[in-house]
Order: structure tokens, then C-alpha cells, then sequence
């Protein structure tokens, strides 16, 4: 037994697996990101695991799909081979004496991917059975689609090692890709040298056989130093290859056809930070940290100067503007912007626009309708297709008077993508583009998943291209994940979003359409930004200072960047803004002095209580002239009364932890906290006109509900879907019924 067990200790598959744990542990963190998103131990809450388990090609799990990221896979795993094979081959000697010694290196080093490659299949089907409810038949042909890609790759690769010698790129890259002329301008010392061979005995052939090491003919060490240094060669000109098919694909990320599944990009990411972490640790060694050093001051150097900047723009807005003319973003500004008087303004125009919606009601033979105020929470696609399906069924069973009698729409990010498709669908309807706003391609739609896009785009472009130039709305910008995000939304909606924030203004000014107003957080100092197609400066500060000093809360942006042609924003941008989850999208920065950085306007408001009350709160005067009766909507994609469980400190992580992410994972809580103040002091405004129905997405398994991210399962789609049929939901669609027939 003892005699076997040290057999198995010296057999070099064993001895490379132990030497990874041993030797620069940094390199299998790429392999515990993988695997912990796979299972959803790791970014669960931005769907990172459907990005491998559900990959989507032209917006659909298929073969093909599944053969790219086969394909993927495969090269990741390469790198892995590529990058610890330049880092232990110097512990390996013997293997200069092998012919066609990083080919015999894969096979022994595949212990950690073989195993992958288990877990993920039986991850996988289960995912894909279970989950996307996909045919046993249909799980099998992905699969196979899966390995087929896979084993090309594979199969690739190691002609390209088998045939090196005729390669010309070989040839060319030969003298910039030689480590031994990269290794002579940097200084080395005594720590850099480790006497620290692997001691093996048996090792595994090309043909899967078990051969001794001592069979294996004798050279001189620095004969066979400079064989290895020729397979290191060859080596980074892979890793070279793949950085330049990642950097390619993102070249066509406007094009469907060419655009690679997100999760086979963050894979080949993967592949190229995986190649540079070794080669850093191969090239400078004990110098490492001083390397690292270095290129992050430099990082730093680059975004102090505005040469490098991961934000991203507002497309449709004007940034040629002189600095010196941006418009300022101070106290004073903002008072002088939103004065009194202008605001007084502001309020007249809307009162007015209130006079206009009364007479075409009245028009209509329905004088005594009730004014609906809609506001939505945010959620990814989670709140997207929640929203948009709770308006459409409510707006169905009243013959169209929802939409009607809906005089504005406000919210929080994904909750107010799905508001804006629902008003853009009817009013095609109204013009006729469209035979009824009812068909379920529209709630299809909705449901489109966004992620692949940005995710693909995060890796192909942002980080690998982050200079990209684009026209978009007659300015010239770069392209990043949130122009990525801002085309597919176009796609999935079949362009029915493709308009820009001007579009709008005569259709809200004439109450042909509920006016929108899109926020978001002003992570600068907390503010409200509101894009609206109609002046809101009303809405900007608190009436509760007869004094007029309350502080400035809010800002409305055409007002504030009057001079950035501010009608021409993009409304894909507008909802982009609204929805910009940290790290998913990139903080959008506005041309201000300084400059203004937005991000998701759950931060501030999660479910767009506060605009609609403040709303209602400045209109007061007019709803209560006319008698009206007010219907306050709101449509959750959480559960109201049933908020997070009381969370327990019975560990060390979770002390240490809790009172780190508190805000964050209570955030939810807090709010609905404070917005049963603010709908307790409404209701005491207005004498019993004011109404609160409130719709929430109640999951069939609380365990399994619908994930908060912009990608919806099939079992995700019908749990939302068939929410709407719960008693709580029935009872308040038939409370909405009753109010809008009264």
C-alpha cells in the first residue's frame, strides 16, 4: 500500500495538481470565479450563471450556440495549460527530452479541467431541464453542439503545436515573443532563482500510457532550456491569437450574427488576463508587485488625464461644448435654474395640460374618470416584464380606459423600461402602426435578454477596446456596454424605442400619451435627475419651507443642459441612466461643470413613491378644483408586506459582514419603510379621492423567484407571468376595475 501510494504521489498528473495549489494559488482563482458563477455563489444577482448554463446566439440557446462556447471553453482551458506550462516548466526539465513536450505537458495537466468539464455537464442539463424547461432531446443536441466546438478547438490547437515549426506567424512573432530577450532587461536576484524540481517518476504518453521518466534519453540542462524557451515561444503567440479574436469580435458587437454568446467573451477574457497574470509572474518574479505597481499608477495617470475612462455618455446629448460653457452644477445654479418663478411656470404649463386631458375625457363622455399616476419599481428584466404585463392585463380588462386616463409614468430602472415599451406600443396602436397592443409578441419582447449584449460587450470592448468611435444621434462617441445594452433594447423591441427624448413633447403636451418622467441617482450628491419630454421644474424642490430656502432636491434635466440640445437624448439612453446597476452598466457622466455621474434610480427611489406623491402634492390645488379622483398604481416586483427576513448574526463572516452590507441588502426595506409615511400624509391631502392599488409579482416558490438581472428563464417568465392570477393580485385588479368604472 505504501509502495503504491508513493507511485501515485510521483505520477506527474498528481504531482502538477498539487503544484498549482502549491505554487501561485492567484492562477485558480480564474477556475473558482467560474465555477462559483455557475452555481450562482458568484454574481447570482446580476445572472452571471445563465450567461454558461442558458448561453443565447441571435437571442436563443441553440447548437450553435453552444458550439461557440464549447468552442470557448476549449481556449480557456488552453491558456490554462499555456500559462502554468511557461510558469512550471523550469521545475519539469525532463520534458525538454520528450518530443512534443507541451502537447504530453496538457495531458498531464488535465486532471482540474476534466473534472470541470464533469461538474459542468451535469450542471448544465439539470439547468437546462429544469430551468429553461427544455426537452430531454433538445438538452442532448446542445450538449453535443458543446463538445463538438469544444473538441475543434482542441483538435486546433494541437496541430498548431504538433506543425509549429512550419507556422509562419511562428516566425514572425519569434524575435518580440522570445522570453529569454524579455528576461534580459529585467533585473533579477537571488529570489528570483528556486531550486525546486518536481520529483516524478511516471508520466502520461500521447497515447495514454503510463511511461517512466527514466526511460527517457539524458541532454544538457541548457539543451533543454532553450527546447522549453522554444515552447514558450510558441506558446504566447497563442495567447497573442487570442487576444486579437477577442479584440476582433468586439469590432461587430452591432452585428447579431457576429457576435459571440457573453459567456464564451468573458471566457476568452478569461484566457487573455489569465496569459498576462502569467506572464507577469514569469517575466518579473520577484518584481511582480512592482510591475503591478507600475501599470496601475499608470492606469491612474491615463484616467486623470482623460485619456482612459470606463463611464460612459448619455448618447444624443451635446459634449463638444466648451468646458467653460458647460452649464455649472453648484447651489447657486441650481437656484437660479429652478427659481420660484420658473418653477411657478413649470407648474402653470402643467396645470394646463391637466385642463386639456379633463376635456378630451369629457369629449369622450367620461367627465367623472379618475387621473391615474403609475409608478414602478426597479428589477432588471424581473421588473421589465412585471410591469409591462401587469399594465397590459389591468389596461385589457378596462377596454384601453388604464391607458386612457394615465397622466403619468415614473419609476426605477427596469420597472420603467417596461412602462415606456407599454406607452410607446399603444401609441403605435393609435397611429395605427400597429393592429393591436394586446398580441403577446409585445410581452415577448420585453422579456428579450439584455445581458449577453452587455456582458459580451464588457468583454470584447470595454476592456480589451475601450476607444471605439461611433456616430449615434449626429455626435460622434465611443462604444461601450451601454450603447451595447441601449441596441438591443432598440432590437428586442423592434424599434419601437428608437426615439429621442423630444419625440415626445407634443405627443405628452396634447395627452395623446401619459407623460414619462425617467430618473436617476446623481451620485455626486444624491439628487434626482428626471429626464421628462415636458418641463418639471416644479418638481425640484419641497413646498414645505414657506421661506422657499429648502434645498434643491431634484433636477430637470432640459432645463439644466438647455444649451447640450438636451431634446436630442436618446430615450434608450434616458432608461439607460434609470437602470444603471453598479459594475452591470457603466456610470454615465454628464456635460456639467464638474462633471455630473449618474447611476440607478433605485438608489435614491427604488419604486417611484416620491415623484408621484410630490407630483400630486404640487397638483393639488387643481385636483381638488375639479373634484377629481386620484388612482395611485403602483407596480412592485418585491412583495410590500413581506420584506426581507430577519437576518441572524451567528457566525464570524456574518458579523463581520453585516454591518458592511446592511444598506444594501436591506435597501428595499428601508424604502418601503419610508413610503408608508409619505402614502399615510397623501391620503389625508385630498378627502378620500385618493386611491392606492398595488400590484406585486408573488412567486410561486419564494425560494424561486424570479432572479434580479436583465435575463428571464423560461420557468422565470411563466412563475411572473401566472403571478398575475394570485388572490392578492386578482383582488386588487378588480379594486382597479371598480375605481376606473366609478
Amino acid at each position: 500500500m505504501r509502495d503504491a501510494l508513493k507511485k501515485i504521489f510521483q505520477f506527474l498528473p498528481v504531482q502538477l495538481l498539487i503544484l498549482h495549489f502549491r505554487k501561485y494559488q492567484l492562477l485558480l482563482v480564474f477556475w473558482a470565479i467560474l465555477i462559483a458563477t455557475i452555481t450562482g455563489h458568484f454574481a447570482a444577482i446580476f445572472g452571471a450563471s445563465s450567461l454558461f448554463l442558458a448561453p443565447e446566439y441571435q437571442g436563443e440557446i441553440s447548437f450553435f450556440s453552444m458550439f461557440i462556447l464549447g468552442g470557448a471553453t476549449a481556449v480557456f482551458i488552453m491558456a490554462w495549460h499555456i500559462t502554468t506550462f511557461i510558469i512550471h516548466s523550469a521545475r519539469l526539465p525532463f520534458l525538454g527530452a520528450v518530443k512534443h513536450a507541451f502537447i504530453k505537458y496538457c495531458i498531464n495537466n488535465s486532471i482540474l479541467p476534466l473534472a470541470f468539464l464533469v461538474f459542468y455537464t451535469i450542471t448544465i442539463s439539470r439547468y437546462q431541464l429544469i430551468d429553461e424547461h427544455t426537452g430531454a432531446a433538445d438538452a442532448l443536441r446542445y450538449q453535443l453542439g458543446f463538445y463538438t466546438g469544444f473538441t475543434l478547438i482542441i483538435i486546433v490547437s494541437f496541430a498548431y503545436f504538433f506543425r509549429v515549426d512550419r507556422d509562419l506567424l511562428k516566425v514572425v512573432l519569434s524575435r518580440i515573443t522570445n522570453p529569454s530577450r524579455i528576461k534580459s532587461l529585467i533585473p533579477y536576484d537571488a529570489l528570483d532563482y528556486e531550486l525546486d524540481i518536481v520529483r516524478t517518476k511516471t508520466y502520461l504518453t500521447g497515447r495514454l500510457k503510463i511511461s517512466s521518466c527514466d526511460d527517457l534519453e539524458i541532454y544538457s540542462p541548457r539543451l533543454l532550456q532553450t527546447v522549453l524557451r522554444k515552447h514558450h515561444r510558441n506558446a504566447i503567440t497563442a495567447t497573442i491569437f487570442a487576444l486579437l479574436v477577442l479584440w476582433t469580435s468586439g469590432l461587430f458587437v452591432d452585428q447579431p450574427m457576429l457576435r459571440i454568446p457573453a459567456g464564451a467573451g468573458f471566457l476568452l477574457l478569461f484566457s487573455v488576463v489569465m496569459g498576462v497574470v502569467g506572464a507577469m509572474k514569469y517575466f518579473l518574479r520577484s518584481w511582480e508587485i512592482l510591475g503591478w505597481t507600475f501599470i496601475i499608477a499608470l492606469l491612474s495617470l491615463l484616467v486623470k488625464y482623460d485619456v482612459f475612462d470606463v463611464r460612459s455618455i448619455a448618447y444624443g446629448l451635446n459634449y463638444q461644448t466648451a468646458k467653460e460653457d458647460r452649464p455649472v452644477y453648484d447651489t447657486q445654479n441650481l437656484n437660479t435654474v429652478f427659481s420660484d418663478t420658473i418653477c411657478e411656470q413649470d407648474k402653470i404649463k402643467e396645470a394646463k395640460r391637466l385642463d386639456l386631458w379633463q376635456q378630451k375625457r369629457m369629449a369622450a363622455n367620461d367627465s367623472n374618470a379618475p387621473l391615474v399616476i403609475v409608478c414602478v419599481s426597479g428589477g432588471g428584466t424581473r421588473a421589465s416584464y412585471w410591469t409591462f404585463r401587469t399594465l397590459q392585463y389591468l389596461d385589457s380588462i378596462n377596454n384601453g380606459d388604464l391607458f386612457s386616463n394615465t397622466l403619468l409614468l415614473t419609476g426605477a430602472s427596469g420597472g420603467m423600461i417596461g412602462a415606456t415599451y407599454w406607452r410607446e406600443v399603444h401609441s403605435s396602436y393609435k397611429e395605427q402602426k400597429i393592429k393591436s397592443p394586446y398580441q403577446a409578441q409585445f410581452q415577448e419582447n420585453i422579456g428579450k435578454d439584455l445581458l449577453n449584449s452587455i456582458i459580451f460587450s464588457l468583454a470584447s470592448v470595454d476592456l480589451i477596446s475601450p476607444f471605439n468611435k461611433i456616430a449615434v444621434a449626429g455626435y460622434s462617441y465611443k462604444k461601450d456596454r451601454g450603447y451595447a445594452m441601449e441596441q438591443e433594447l432598440i432590437r428586442n423591441t423592434e424599434g419601437m424605442l428608437d426615439h429621442k427624448l423630444g419625440d415626445y413633447t407634443t405627443k405628452e403636451k396634447n395627452c395623446d400619451v401619459p407623460a414619462v418622467i425617467i430618473n436617476s441617482t446623481i451620485i455626486n450628491d444624491g439628487k434626482r435627475l428626471m429626464f421628462a419630454a415636458l418641463p418639471v421644474g416644479y418638481l425640484c424642490k419641497p413646498a414645505y419651507d414657506p421661506n422657499n430656502t429648502a434645498a434643491i432636491d431634484a433636477v430637470d434635466f432640459a432645463a439644466l443642459f438647455k444649451s447640450q440640445n438636451p431634446y436630442n437624448l436618446r430615450i434608450t439612453t434616458a432608461l439607460r441612466a434609470n437602470a444603471t446597476f453598479p459594475y452591470v452598466l457603466p456610470v454615465v457622466r454628464m456635460p456639467s461643470k464638474p462633471e455630473m455621474n449618474l447611476m440607478d434610480a433605485g438608489l435614491r427611489d427604488n419604486f417611484g413613491t416620491e415623484v408621484a406623491i410630490r407630483y400630486i402634492f404640487a397638483m393639488k390645488d387643481w385636483i381638488n378644483k375639479n373634484n377629481k379622483k386620484v388612482i395611485l398604481l403602483q407596480i412592485r416586483d418585491t412583495r410590500e408586506n413581506e420584506l426581507f427576513p430577519p437576518s441572524q448574526i451567528s457566525s464570524l463572516g456574518s458579523m463581520v459582514s453585516s454591518p458592511l452590507f446592511v444598506i444594501q441588502n436591506k435597501w428595499e426595506s428601508f424604502q418601503s419603510y419610508g413610503h408608508s409615511y409619505l402614502k399615510d400624509y397623501a391620503l389625508s391631502l385630498f378627502n378620500g379621492n385618493l386611491d392606492i392599488v398595488t400590484m406585486e409579482y408573488i412567486p410561486e416558490h419564494p425560494e424561486k423567484s424570479a432572479a434580479l438581472n436583465f435575463h428571464l428563464t423560461r420557468r422565470e417568465k411563466i412563475d411572473l407571468l401566472n403571478s398575475m392570477y394570485t388572490t392578492i393580485n386578482q383582488s386588487a385588479a378588480h379594486k382597479m376595475k371598480s375605481l376606473l368604472n366609478n
